[in-house]
């Protein structure tokens, strides 16, 4: 065992106040070489990957376990061994990025420098969005919410940050992936707490793919009263295994949509399954500019079942920029009405149709209940075999997913605005009164 980790254990089998007494004593030299001594405080599920034979490292962990850390010191070690590099740090946004990966006081690149010529020579430039080392390696910070951020740049290594709340996470991976080619071994470390989000499980289960990680109590040096109460009050739960105990779970506690349903009612896309009767494009507006607005294409078959069609979700518009590509969507799928939720500015639609010149009812319906109430009915469509998917929609079905029948939401992003829409148009096609002469359009 070195030296360091042996003395760190000793410390930490010792009473609190006789450890911090200890350390108090050390010689400033001795104490600063221990904290940053990294060897002697990584734990098992830390350490990367060994061989040349990998690409991607996920790391796993419950809140707590020392997953920034981890990730600091392995972006920290690759900026000395390769001078000149150019590193990705990739968060949910920039401030994350910046207060986490760069600027959190215990476990922040800053934070990990070695005292000396490397911490010295660090130089931070908030304004830049950049990080250069005493090396010349560079890091540059990104946001998962702005996937075109990453369409162009090219990297030799990526650290991304909580990935499983990325508001983008399949566009912002995929422009980072095809921008990761520089040097002869190009990597990339994901560290998350793990949803069961559809990006997140395809990293894990692709080629050149390593996983590690751990719960939050491996990590000995957090209070022990903290994590103690943590354990009872959530140990066993759904949310005490993916929060705390870093587990990546399929299905939440009493979803409305199980995964496994979704999968028992997914029908092949243009394969003729049904003519439809009628469309109906579903409207969710965005609550800011940088919001989604949810646009769901569903269609009753002459079979009497409802069916999923398309997502045409678009993010970071202006009013009248979504509300065009509401109307393209119910002129290409040749809709009969659209519903849009008015509370977040759905007279939008209902405008920009008319100036269009697009002779489309409009609806505009109001959420005066809550979610699950909503979307309950629909569910039970679904359930019941009387609602489809007509194809693969992987941002919609995350969203699906997170929505329990406790009223609360734990999928990706802050709301559900792709399951909203889906709800919307659902319930005026499948649970509504009926309008207007059924046309017949063929799947």
């Amino acid at each position: 065992m070195k030296p360091g980790k042996e003395t760190l254990e000793r410390l930490l089998a010792l009473p609190d106040e006789e450890a911090a007494r200890i350390v108090r004593e050390m010689d400033g030299d001795a104490a600063r070489r221990l904290m940053f001594d990294w060897p002697a405080w990584v734990r098992i599920g830390q350490e990367p990957p060994s061989g040349d034979d990998w690409r991607i490292w996920t790391m796993l962990g419950g809140r707590g376990f020392g997953k920034t850390r981890a990730g600091a010191e392995w972006v920290s070690a690759l900026a000395r061994e390769n001078p000149g590099a150019e590193i990705a740090l990739v968060a949910a946004n920039v401030d994350e990025a910046r207060r986490v990966m760069v600027e959190h006081k215990r476990s922040g690149l800053i934070a990990v420098a070695r005292p000396g010529t490397e911490a010295d020579g660090l130089v931070w430039q908030p304004s830049l969005r950049r990080l250069r080392f005493a090396s010349g390696a560079v890091a540059f910070l990104y946001s998962g919410a702005h996937p075109d951020s990453l369409r162009g740049p090219e990297h030799h290594f990526a650290w991304c940050d909580e990935l499983a709340k990325w508001r983008h996470p399949q566009a912002a991976w995929d422009n980072l992936m095809m921008g990761l080619r520089q040097g002869t071994n190009p990597r990339a470390l994901v560290t998350t707490t793990p949803r069961p989000i559809a990006a997140l499980k395809a990293i894990i289960g692709g080629d050149g793919a390593v996983r590690s990680g751990g719960p939050t109590w491996a990590n000995p040096h957090l209070a022990q009263a903290s994590v103690a109460d943590m354990r009872r009050r959530y140990g066993g739960t759904r949310l005490g295994r993916q929060e705390l105990e870093g587990e990546l779970i399929e299905d939440l506690e009493e979803p409305l949509w199980r995964r496994a349903m979704i999968e028992e009612t997914r029908v092949g896309t243009g394969t003729g399954t049904c003519p439809l009767r009628r469309v109906v494009v579903g409207v969710d507006p965005p609550a800011s500019a940088e919001g989604t607005c949810g646009i769901i294409v569903c269609g009753q078959g002459e079979d009497e079942l409802g069916y999923v069609l398309a997502d045409l979700s678009v993010a970071g518009l202006a009013p009248e920029g979504w509300a065009r590509k509401v109307a393209a969507a119910a002129q290409a799928w040749g809709a009969q009405r659209v519903v849009a939720e008015a509370n977040n500015g759905g007279r939008m639609v209902e405008s920009v149709l008319r100036g269009a010149d697009v002779d489309l009812p409009v609806k505009l319906v109001h959420a005066a209940e809550g979610k699950v109430a909503r979307a309950a009915p629909v569910a039970t469509l679904f359930e019941s075999g009387r609602a489809k998917f007509a194809g693969r929609f992987p941002a919609l079905e995350d969203e699906l997913a997170g929505l329990t029948w406790f009223g609360d939401y734990r999928g990706p992003g802050r709301s559900p605005d792709r399951a909203d829409a889906m709800v919307w148009a659902m319930t005026e096609l499948m649970l509504g009164p009926r309008r207007g002469t059924p046309r017949i359009i063929q799947l």
